[in-house]
């Protein structure tokens, strides 16, 4: 992410009505610069670092914002804590180092057959799917 993601969630965020307080400027600008997925705990950790005021509250409804405006996905995680990311442009999926947190998108996946195999053996008509991969990064693995 860059400096015109965190300006381009802004405006977004400010032309839906949502004031831009200086922690909801913190909140955005952490998540919209990571490469990692970050929990909101972590991301409070790190905003109380630039605003020691700020409150986890505060994190929280800022997410729940950038989400709301698809401007963050979530990302559920083996352990059942929810993490969140930037969202990826068209469909994509995750590949996630469950050592450090860094995510990286990919495409490219036919999904079609299998898909098509659970809903005939289930009777459902699948619409949708989401695909996350957790391993270990190259760096993690050394």
């Amino acid at each position: 992410m860059t400096t015109s993601s965190t300006d381009d969630w802004l405006s977004q965020l400010h032309a839906n009505g949502y004031r831009l307080t200086a922690p909801r400027r913190i909140v955005i600008d952490i998540v919209a610069q990571s490469q990692r997925v970050l929990s909101p705990a972590e991301v409070h950790r790190l905003a109380r670092k630039r605003y020691p005021a700020i409150g986890l509250v505060t994190v929280y409804r800022t997410l729940e914002k950038l989400e709301e405006l698809s401007l963050i996905q979530r990302v559920h995680q083996p352990g059942g804590c929810h993490a969140f990311i930037a969202a990826a442009e068209g469909h994509q999926h995750l590949l996630i180092c469950q050592q450090c947190g860094l995510a990286e998108y990919f495409s490219g996946d036919n999904l079609d057959p299998l898909m098509a195999n659970i809903g005939r053996d289930t009777g459902y008509i699948i619409k949708e799917h989401w695909l996350q991969f957790f391993g270990l990064c190259e760096d993690c693995r050394k």
